[in-house]
């Protein structure tokens, strides 16, 4: 389909061409050159003026033999823009082979299903960073599904128990079984199992008490330089010793210093961890099975001290070729191994060493974060695939824009703007995608179980909350707060919602969700809350019906050239449906939405949760909205809830 032509300044790098059809940011579009034949491009950015849209897009390049290369003579202005085919860009990306392939989901806006190369993931590396509830952990339930289904084995810090449920096959139910078609996925459980704290009703994980001098100095707290001579005293004649031992040779010490380090060495043994009889290796890295070393119930510098000497053990005896391959998933890495400006954690040691040596052993590194510019920059660089959901911290942008390789500035602004549940992979082929990911075929463990519990978005008016079916937005106060370089005030306010389940009346079946604003009657077209009015259009003539539609196609009219009586456009006028566009022409109001009502729809799950704020007055019913609506499409479910945005007003 043709979509335009190149005009302006044309580099090998970059064009701009002005739009003749519809076109969406980030639409792949292929470009015939006549050294290189077609090449593609993508769409990165659309200014639209009176004029008409203009849209700015990279050069991505040709397929040359087994590599995609970046063409050196600029195109020609005047060339045809054409919407690049699936064939097309499935043959330029390159991607790997499905039996070798982990199946991530779909490239956003097209049916092409977008699979990592799971040998070089297990080999170089991998980190997934996003924001807090951006879809971290479901993404990485999907690529441990991929992994199990080739029989890999998988060792998973879980922190927060969010990995439990990958031997729970997930639910299809009506609101998600057309999702599952879609991405042909059916569920499916798998096997593992759950080491952590008993008292929580997890297999107890125990760690070998055989301790080297070297683990010692490690494990406990910073020691002074009097602690250490006491310490290597004790255990001066033995390689290895167990607390019991360490013990009995430190109350056979005379210096006085003996008794603080014997309490820093009992309190660590009353952690009941370590043992003679250890959980065995080969419970914990067994082929086709995931294992979870879950650490809720732990304070953090034991959490610390359990992910240093699992992984160490493990890595030595990956070395010495006494366990299989297998890989390692790390959530909350920047609590594991934090940059070093914000400290050093008892494992920072052990992951820089996996990272940087790892892929020799075949120990393969997942790194997973909420807060990338606090993971050590020598662990998250070695990690060459990379996936990337919704990012809106400035620092942990840079973070990643410095760890992502091909990572252009107008990708670092769609980072941003990512929906949950889409990723921008990079480091699979030689660009980076940005995939919609697939549904699991497990069930998804790392969703919040209190719904009381709604501390991201608290503020100070949560004191007085009451519990409320909410949409959220996709920021949290903390977020504002790390947005502006001064202080700030936010304060919460409720606008009351309809939520309309609608189908089209003809044609298109598959659901899709309208918000309405119910203080204005008027439909909401982003989760921001901006409004838009419906027309009224059955009041309307037929002749106006049909400058309407004349104006939406070509987007503005000269009445005089088409004749049009002046009362008529007068009427239009009054009614607020068109504006004056220039003296002599006229265009659509923006206060109105003309197109399909189905392309305001908005994906916006209402939750229940404890909030507080200035509540907004309805002055219009749900029965009242569902009309209006009904003229346009099918309601067949309808719930009223609130709209949650902040305000923010300078302390100063």
């Amino acid at each position: 389909m043709l979509l335009g032509k190149i005009s302006g300044k044309v580099t090998t790098h970059a064009f701009s061409f002005d739009v003749t059809a519809e076109v969406k940011n980030l639409e792949y579009i292929k470009v015939y050159h006549p050294v290189y034949d077609y090449v593609l491009c993508q769409v990165v950015e659309l200014t639209a003026t009176t004029s008409g849209s203009t849209a700015l897009c990279n050069i991505i390049g040709y397929r040359d033999k087994d590599r995609v290369k970046a063409v050196r003579i600029p195109f020609e202005p005047g060339t045809e823009v054409f919407m690049a085919d699936d064939e097309f860009i499935t043959d330029i990306i390159a991607l790997p082979e499905e039996d070798v392939g982990a199946y991530l989901g779909k490239l956003e806006g097209r049916d092409i299903p977008i699979h990592i190369d799971l040998r070089r993931m297990m080999t170089k590396h991998v980190a997934v960073l996003a924001k807090s509830g951006a879809g971290k952990s479901y993404t990485v339930g999907v690529l441990l599904e991929e992994i199990l289904e080739k029989g890999v084995p998988v060792l998973i810090i879980d922190p927060h128990g969010e990995h439990h449920t990958l031997n729970t096959p997930a639910k299809i139910d009506e609101e998600n079984k057309e999702r599952y078609a879609r991405y042909e996925v059916m569920p499916k459980g798998y096997e593992a199992a759950v080491y952590g704290n008993p008292d929580a009703g997890r297999n107890p994980l125990l760690l070998s008490n055989k301790l080297t001098r070297q683990e010692l100095m490690h494990m406990l707290p910073k020691l002074n330089v009097t602690q250490q001579g006491l310490l290597y005293q004790a255990i001066r004649n033995s390689e290895h010793t167990d607390f019991d031992q360490l013990l009995l040779a430190l109350e056979a010490e005379e210096s006085m210093a003996k008794w603080s380090l014997i309490n820093l060495v009992e309190g660590l043994r009353n952690h009941k961890l370590f043992s003679s009889e250890p959980t065995p290796p080969t419970e914990l890295v067994k082929p086709g099975r995931a294992t979870i070393i879950e650490l809720k119930g732990y304070p953090p510098d034991i959490q610390e001290l359990i992910v240093y000497k699992l992984v160490k053990d493990l890595f030595e005896l990956r070395k010495h070729d006494k366990r299989a391959p297998f890989f390692l998933v790390l959530e909350e890495a920047h609590n594991f191994c934090p940059e070093r400006s914000f400290g050093e954690a008892a494992s920072s040691k052990i992951l820089r060493t996996i990272a940087s040596e790892g892929r020799k052993f075949g120990l393969g590194l997942c790194v997973i974060s909420q807060r990338p510019a606090r993971v050590d920059k020598s662990v998250l660089s070695q990690c060459t695939t990379q996936l990337v959901l919704k990012v809106t911290n400035p620092h942990d942008l840079k973070a990643v824009s410095n760890s992502v390789e091909g990572l252009t500035a107008e990708s670092e602004k769609e980072i941003k703007n990512l929906s949950i549940g889409t990723a921008l992979v990079a480091g699979v082929v030689d660009l980076p995608l940005v995939v919609n990911v697939r549904p699991r075929r497990t069930a998804h463990g790392g969703e919040a179980v209190d719904i009381l519990d709604n501390r991201a978005h608290q503020t100070e008016e949560t004191n007085d909350a009451e519990l409320l079916p909410v949409i959220m937005p996709n920021v949290t106060p903390k977020d504002l707060e790390l947005m502006n370089d001064e202080e700030v005030n936010i304060s919460t306010i409720l606008r009351p919602v309809g939520r309309f389940i609608c189908t089209d009346k003809k044609g298109d079946d598959t659901p899709y969700t309208i918000l309405v604003d119910l203080a204005r009657n008027e439909i909401i077209t982003d989760i921001e809350g901006k409004t838009k009015k419906l027309p009224v259009v059955h009041e309307l003539g037929t002749q106006e019906r049909d400058i309407l539609r004349h104006l939406f196609k070509h987007k503005r009219v000269n009445p005089g050239e088409l004749n049009i009586p002046v009362p008529i456009m007068q009427k239009l006028l009054a009614s607020g449906y068109i504006v004056l566009a220039s003296k002599d022409a006229y265009k659509l109001s923006g206060a109105y939405h003309f197109t399909k009502l189905r392309k305001a729809s908005i994906a916006a799950p209402v939750t229940y949760e404890r909030i507080g704020g200035e509540k907004r007055q309805a002055r219009y019913s749900l029965d009242e909205a569902a009309t209006i609506l009904g003229r346009y499409a099918k309601v067949t479910d309808e719930q009223e809830c609130w709209l949650v945005q902040y305000k923010v007003k300078s302390k100063h």
